[in-house]
């Protein structure tokens, strides 16, 4: 079919002091997208499950299973009519929250967002976040995005919604891989990686902060396990101590400036807030000022009061400290339960999943395996590994204790 032909046309932005033109992306339409990444292909494997003695037991998806911190439900309650309630919300976030997520990089991250010359936009979780970056920056033909082969599949999905050329590698960080090829715009990073686990340390980073600026590339770093963390010293760390994974906006990583990085996270796995979607962006200023001029436009907006939720689980560092601590429990469990059941693995650097090599080198075959005895797990053709399998444990207690049981039989 032929698409139907946009012309340019200026947009002017004076709630951010600054013209731009809007060349593509969003006047055109999202483009076609293909992706692996259907949960409805692992339904029979749960109905498998399901007739299993005892039931399922579902470690496929890493949706949260915790309560919600009570100061964010209190938070919730009492701002359900605020003005910004009954009124309608501000895109760039209340001055509340917007000290809160400044509050919250320097406290968790080591990171002045003013002092680099950062801004910040609050976005309805993180996953349209990413789904839309490629198209919010104008990427489209001929433009190239790097991402790491194994990776999150929202990154590819929301390439080709652009309609740019996704350039898969296996290490971001081997510039080598990527900076002379033509067309290159933006730079994907995940770490902690969903699903590997892998953390990138802050030379490793800051490598390719350098070389995507030589080429006047974007780095897009998703941080949004930036607090799950396992490393043996941060593992044997104290208890009042919560420690934070590399961030691309830290100065030793983006060299005192926030020029051409992005970075995103979100309060879904810290907070066990998933169903709020309180999610954000931070980074560049001549960035985010568009992004949020665009947001406001096509309604892209966090509520009032979830605004007001969110910036109290950005403040509550006790509540987040008690979620680790659950989530390091757990994994710990599983990874010794696998390898119980013969799985090769080691508890993962950070994030939280274990990621493992299938026993049969088929994902879906170790699949159907364990459908048998009531676990379900996430196939790693998800990811772009098919012969690997994904590990949740965002799962109850005694769930993960089940699950190693039967494990170990």
């Amino acid at each position: 079919m032929e698409r139907l032909h946009v012309p340019e046309r200026d947009c002017r932005m004076l709630e951010h002091g600054c013209d731009f033109r809007l060349k593509r992306s969003l006047t055109d339409g999202f483009h076609e997208f293909s992706s692996p990444y259907d949960w409805s292909r692992i339904a029979s494997y749960k109905r498998t499950a399901k007739a299993a003695f005892g039931g399922m037991i579902d470690l496929s998806v890493g949706s949260p299973v915790d309560p919600v911190p009570d100061s964010v439900r209190k938070a919730l309650a009492i701002s359900s009519n605020d003005p910004n309630a009954y009124g309608y919300p501000v895109t760039a976030g209340t001055a509340d929250l917007r000290d809160a997520i400044h509050e919250w990089f320097a406290a968790a991250r080591n990171v002045d967002l003013r002092a680099i010359g950062a801004d910040v936009v609050p976005t309805v979780g993180s996953k349209e976040g990413v789904a839309l970056m490629a198209s919010l920056l104008h990427f489209g033909e001929g433009d190239v995005v790097v991402q790491p082969k194994v990776s999150y599949p929202t990154y590819e999905i929301g390439t080709q919604l652009a309609g740019a050329q996704t350039l898969k590698v296996d290490d971001v960080a081997d510039a080598d891989s990527w900076k002379d090829v033509p067309g290159v715009k933006a730079v994907w990073v995940n770490s902690p990686c969903n699903p590997t686990g892998e953390v990138l340390s802050a030379e490793r980073m800051a490598g390719i902060v350098r070389a995507a600026r030589a080429i006047g590339a974007v780095v897009l770093s998703d941080e949004c396990y930036a607090l799950m963390q396992w490393e043996d010293d941060v593992a044997e760390a104290d208890a009042d101590t919560l420690a934070s994974t590399p961030c691309a906006l830290r100065a030793d990583v983006c060299g005192g400036s926030a020029e051409g990085v992005l970075v995103l996270y979100s309060l879904s796995k810290q907070s066990n807030m998933a169903g709020y979607r309180t999610a954000l962006i931070a980074g560049d200023r001549s960035l985010i000022g568009p992004m949020a001029a665009y947001r406001k436009q096509i309604g892209q907006i966090i509520p009032g009061p979830v605004q007001a939720a969110m910036a109290a689980g950005l403040r509550d560092f006790d509540a987040v400290k008690t979620q680790h601590a659950r989530y390091q429990e757990r994994l710990g469990m599983l990874v010794s339960a696998l390898r119980a059941y013969g799985y090769c693995t080691d508890m993962p650097q950070g994030a939280l999943y274990v990621w493992v090599k299938a026993k049969s080198g088929d994902c879906w075959e170790d699949l159907r395996q364990l459908a048998e005895i009531g676990i379900v797990a996430s196939p790693g053709e998800f990811y772009g590994a098919p012969e690997y399998l994904r590990f949740s444990a965002t799962a109850s207690d005694a769930a993960i204790a089940s699950a190693a049981e039967r494990l170990a039989r």
